[in-house]
């Protein structure tokens, strides 16, 4: 017997979780990201918001121009986050591996203890049912053979809805008369590139395999083997010490041209950043500088180092190559670690910031955070791990851009 695999996707996830926590939003067009007015974009939104074309990753300003009339919040994330465990603990009871893709969005091997598709159907539905009876929220499901086939069927018959592809044949036929973005991995730019050469179709993709490996290389081999429905892929559990690395960035609101503001706020990006690699036993031995120019040029700037197991560490690469780059307004700046390595204890508390650092590192840290205290009037070192939090996070940098 071949695998099954289950694609459980969350419909409208952070939406449908405020709309469930305050009933009278339901309804009303919802979209959750930045605020009209803000810079940013959407996150998700409701589907009476989609309605209106309103749709995920859209600037915040076009939504609005779509939709003046929707309720506009920003995300909760720590609550979403918390609502995700719940989801993973359902799905995990059903799974010999589970491979998470969001918060929101999961992968399940049911090859065992479905035995066939009939017991996976049942599995599916139960799936269904525990989420809408536990957490009040509802999922599109799809059961298939492979994984790109499941995310296929789970998209078919979205929201709340339940969709089987049992073999490639049937695979083949539900997709060769869709458009070339109908199929896993292919985006706006991919499909452009197709059609510029008259591959439109997916039907047109297995035709002529030969033009699409000449045209997209590699990636054009996966598309091939996907236009009849292979994909042999294993559902593989997320490991952090498999991830490439580690970052946090923020938009300003307005562009900042005080490149002091800059290497202020990239400190409590490295704080960050250090703590998420810490939390999985994790530490790195290259730090990145991203900035995204007013113009929205992007620009990243990388350097090795000899261990970036500290916040200070990091900091102090991200301020040299900070003084390497132009200084012209930006708006957006981020701090990433790489070449990642598992030598470091992921039960270290924060408090180890200060308390199993390097004495020097530690006071150089302390100093820095009062250095930030006398400047923005804000208890930094009180409140790292609050920090931490997205929301928290812009709402500092937002106050230490205006009070600088």
């Amino acid at each position: 017997m071949g695998m099954i695999v289950i694609h459980v996707d969350m419909d409208a996830f952070f939406a449908a979780v405020e709309m469930r926590d305050d009933p009278s939003l339901r309804g009303k067009p919802l979209i959750i990201g930045s605020l009209p007015g803000e810079r940013g974009v959407v996150a998700t939104c409701n589907y009476e918001a989609r309605k209106y074309g309103v749709h995920s990753a859209m600037n915040i300003k076009e939504a609005f121009r779509l939709c003046p009339q929707g309720v506009y919040r920003h995300p909760d994330m720590e609550k979403y986050k918390a609502v995700s465990h719940q989801l993973h603990a359902i799905w995990r009871t059903y799974a010999t591996a589970l491979e998470a893709v969001a918060f929101d969005e999961a992968y399940l091997d049911v090859t065992e203890q479905a035995g066939d598709f009939d017991g996976a159907r049942a599995i599916g539905q139960t799936i269904k049912q525990r989420i809408r009876d536990e957490l009040g929220l509802s999922c599109s499901v799809g059961v298939a053979y492979s994984k790109t086939a499941a995310k296929t069927a789970s998209e078919e018959k979205k929201p709340n809805g339940f969709f089987e592809i049992r073999t490639p044949a049937d695979f083949v036929a539900l997709m060769q008369d869709r458009d070339v973005r109908a199929l896993y991995t292919v985006g706006e730019k991919t499909a452009q590139k197709l059609y510029a050469n008259g591959i439109h179709t997916v039907r047109d993709v297995q035709q002529r395999q030969a033009d699409v490996i000449r045209l997209l290389g590699k990636q054009g081999r996966w598309l091939t083997s996907l236009a009849f429905g292979i994909d042999e892929r294993p559902v593989t559990p997320y490991r952090p010490e498999d991830a490439k690395s580690i970052g946090r960035e923020v938009t300003f609101q307005k562009d900042v041209t005080d490149f002091d503001l800059l290497a202020d706020v990239l400190l409590l990006l490295a704080l960050c950043v250090d703590r998420r690699a810490k939390r999985v036993g994790l530490h790195g031995k290259g730090v990145t500088l991203k900035l995204t120019y007013g113009d929205m040029r992007t620009i990243t700037r990388s350097q090795a180092v000899t261990s970036a197991d500290s916040p200070i560490a990091i900091h102090q690469k991200a301020v040299q190559m900070l003084t390497q780059v132009d200084r012209r307004p930006v708006r957006l700046v981020g701090v990433s670690v790489y070449h990642l390595s598992g030598e470091i204890d992921p039960q270290l508390r924060l408090a180890g910031y200060f308390e199993d650092a390097p004495p020097q590192q530690a006071a150089a840290l302390q100093q820095k955070l009062a250095a930030l205290e006398r400047q923005y009037g804000l208890d930094f070192a009180g409140h790292l791990e609050a920090i931490d939090r997205a929301d928290t996070l812009h709402k500092t940098v937002e106050y230490m851009r205006r009070h600088r």
